[in-house]
């Protein structure tokens, strides 16, 4: 977690709930105005996603279900 989003939370804990609740809508808004469908990915998702497609990682697209064993080693 950034300072900065630390910074955020700890501002608006000081905040009564009914305005955590307001400031938690205007949040949800930016996200969609940023992402609407949620596919961008964040600095850390884009790593993970990296280091999993070097890894050695296959695609459930890319297997031939019907015929396993010639997977087999």
């Amino acid at each position: 977690m950034s300072a900065q989003v630390k910074e955020i939370m700890e501002m608006l804990n000081a905040l009564p709930e009914q305005e955590q609740n307001l400031a938690l809508e205007l949040v949800k808004r930016i996200v969609l105005a940023w992402d609407p469908d949620y596919t961008k990915l964040t600095p850390p998702e884009a790593a993970a996603l990296k280091e999993a497609e070097q890894s050695g990682y296959v695609d459930e697209d890319e297997i031939d279900w019907d015929h396993l064993d010639k997977y087999a080693s």
